[in-house]
């Protein structure tokens, strides 16, 4: 088999979201039908208009030792939990090199941030103003730099292979997917350990965000505020945390005895060319990387049996992805079970296609969909098969799952999945 059909699979999962510090706590809540949207306290955030967030269940300060977490952004500390979890689950027992099944020259990382370390940024110059220039950390530039959690988890296992970065706002964690199969298929590696990672629950971002009427604003009800395909939706919750998968050649697991969650069919890209900021709203881009991921693999529409959805809870994208989903897929998408996991864990931005890409490769692994939570009265414009309320089981026999990720820009990314 020439490197450029390199088969690659999911070995591995580590989360840690607004549902849980882990992925199997992330999947009990998905499960379960539970919001991860709360109140914002503090003083800081009271004059906001928005007052809402899906922040972490597990403070990633109580998670890694403290010498170590003072040197790290939130968002580094995010990714380097989940990617230690995923590490673990793939069987690895130590880095590259000492463990002896992966040499470092053969392993890569590749952890997206849509915004980096945003936080680190703001409270610094914070302390600039207020504390003076000697009182500023000397670990500042390592920490906000958008590289830093994936070089810091590179650090982590040895990663030798390359440690790489796509920043594309809100597609940036399924690009790092992505990008990490390419490495895979292209034989720079054997090994990527792939997600996305994001923390930017700071006034700042939220009162830009608010300004562009780009976020909702039902503080009364936090837990119903994320709202995709509903009528009354009003705008995304902005969330935090982080996703990461082990990706690996089926040849390179098979030899070591790992277990395989499923296979990565490969990824869909295009880019709108349309706003900065605004969906284009005939879904024309989205439907373009669909028929890419198609175009470039073996993956038929009737295979496709569930679908996490970018779905934000914005008026225009939702319905944008159901346009794009319908002119692609056809009638087939009246056999697909379509899940909006961000009803739950609110919008890591570009983390968001880490902790879906978790979600929907434990959804083809359990074959079970997660429910789409708050849709109280569905969008008549929403012609697609929205699973709501509760969970539902997915067909036996071999099928397929398609993650959807878009961002500001007109990125937009589709992975897809089959199961083994």
């Amino acid at each position: 088999m020439s490197p450029t059909n390199r088969t690659v699979v999911v070995t591995g999962i580590g989360a840690t979201t607004p549902l849980g510090g882990d992925s199997a706590s992330t999947w009990e809540g998905l499960m379960a039908g539970r919001s991860g949207v709360k109140p914002l306290e503090g003083e800081r955030f009271a004059e906001l208009p928005v007052r809402i967030a899906a922040l972490a269940a597990v403070d990633p300060g109580d998670v890694l030792p403290r010498p170590l977490a003072r040197k790290l952004d939130r968002s580094a500390q995010f990714a380097l939990i989940a990617a230690r979890e995923a590490w673990a689950d793939a069987g690895y027992t130590g880095k590259a090199g000492e463990d002896e099944k992966i040499q470092p020259e053969r392993l890569g990382s590749v952890i997206a941030s849509g915004i980096g370390g945003v936080i680190t940024l703001l409270d610094q110059y914070d302390v600039l103003k207020e504390k003076g220039v000697r009182r500023v950390s000397p670990h500042t530039v390592p920490m906000l730099m958008p590289n830093g959690p994936a070089a810091n988890v590179g650090l982590e296992v040895n990663a030798q292979a390359g440690v790489h970065t796509p920043v594309s706002a809100c597609a940036s964690g399924a690009e790092a997917i992505g990008y990490a199969v390419e490495m895979i298929r292209t034989g720079r590696a054997d090994v990527v350990v792939a997600g996305g990672t994001e923390a930017a629950i700071h006034p700042l971002p939220i009162a830009a965000f608010a300004n562009m009427m780009a976020m909702s604003k039902s503080n009364d009800e936090p837990e119903k505020a994320s709202r995709p395909y509903d009528t009354g939706r009003d705008g995304f919750v902005l969330g935090e945390g982080a996703g990461v998968v082990i990706l690996e050649s089926a040849e390179h697991a098979a030899a070591r005895g790992a277990k395989v969650y499923c296979e990565v069919l490969g990824q869909g890209l295009s880019a709108d060319a349309h706003h900065i900021a605004q969906p284009e709203p005939t879904g024309r881009g989205i439907a373009a990387a669909m028929q890419n991921l198609l175009d470039s693999t073996d993956l038929k529409p009737s295979e496709v049996v569930h679908l996490n959805a970018h779905a934000t809870s914005t008026p225009q994208g939702d319905v944008a992805e159901i346009k794009a989903l319908r002119a692609v897929l056809g009638d087939d998408l009246d056999h697909v079970a379509i899940s909006a996991t961000k009803s739950m864990t609110g919008h890591l931005l570009g983390g968001a296609g880490g902790i879906e890409t978790v979600a929907t490769v434990l959804a083809l692994h359990h074959r079970t969909a997660p429910p789409t939570i708050n849709v109280d009265d569905l969008d008549e414009a929403v012609e697609a098969d929205i699973v709501r309320g509760e969970p539902r089981a997915l067909p036996e026999g071999p099928i397929a799952a398609i993650n959807n990720s878009f961002g500001f820009g007109g990125h937009n990314v589709v992975l897809a999945f089959r199961s083994v």
